[in-house]
Formats: C-alpha cells, structure tokens, sequence
C-alpha cells in the first residue's frame, strides 16, 4: 500500500468513525440535521453504528485489504444514500456535508485499484505472449 493510500485511508476512517461517533452520542451539530431531514429517531443508533464499522473495516483493511475495500464501497453506498436523504429534505445548502465524507471513502477504492498503465503501454490480458518464449521451440498447445 502506498503512502497516499495509507494516508487517505486513515482519513477516510477518522471522518467515518468521528460521524458514526457523533450520532451515537447524540451531538446536536449531527442530529439536530437528521431531524429536520425527516430521519426516524430509532434509525440513529444503526446509522451511527454502520459508519463506525465502516472506519473500523478500513483500518482492518490495512491487513486484510478486501476488508477495507469493502468497507470503503459500504461508506460510499451509505454516503451516496445521505445525499439522497438531503436533496429529498430539499436542504440543497446541506448537500457538501456528506459529498465531503463520500470523497475520502471513493478516493480509498481508486487508490486500492494500484497505479494504471502508462499512455500507450499494453493493458495486461493475464495470458502469456504469443510467438513463441523466444528459444525456439513453441509454447504448449501451439
């Protein structure tokens, strides 16, 4: 993992985990929103818990990394849904709040991709070359 991917990770995770934090214990700057948003009081508890598994999943992901790339596709789904429940409150100046804690979780799964090819390279086809080894005898099944 690189040192970008470690760092994106680690705040990808804090920002999750201090969100699902604050709404179990019920700081006003997060519920307060929820309530005017229409979100049911009983859902607050599952909804706090969800982000801080999904910080959880990401640090877990630095040893087991399908972990965190599910983790991270779970906070992108549970962001992407926060936004849905912003724009159908009609508090369009509230929309950047979740957008903010989406990018750091989507930005975790195009770093978990690895670097692409550069320009022009040939993409990788997980199969062996054609033509030959070069030593002058045929691949097998040539």
């Amino acid at each position: 993992m690189s040192t970008t991917a470690t760092v994106v990770t680690a705040v990808a995770a804090f920002m999750a985990g201090f969100s699902g934090v604050a709404v179990l214990v019920r700081a006003g700057f997060v519920v307060g929103p929820l309530a005017a948003y229409g979100v049911p009081r009983a859902w607050w508890n599952r909804l706090g818990a969800v982000k801080v598994a999904g910080a959880g999943g990401l640090l877990v992901g630095y040893a087991v990394p399908v972990v965190g790339v599910l983790a991270a596709v779970g906070l992108v789904l549970y962001f992407t849904g926060a936004v849905v429940t912003v724009l159908r409150a009609r508090a369009y100046g509230h929309v950047p709040f979740p957008l903010v804690h989406t990018a750091p979780a989507a930005a975790v799964l195009i770093l978990a991709r690895g670097p692409s090819p550069p320009r022009g390279a040939p993409r990788p086809t997980g199969r062996p070359p054609r033509g030959g080894t070069g030593r002058g005898c045929s691949p097998p099944g040539a």
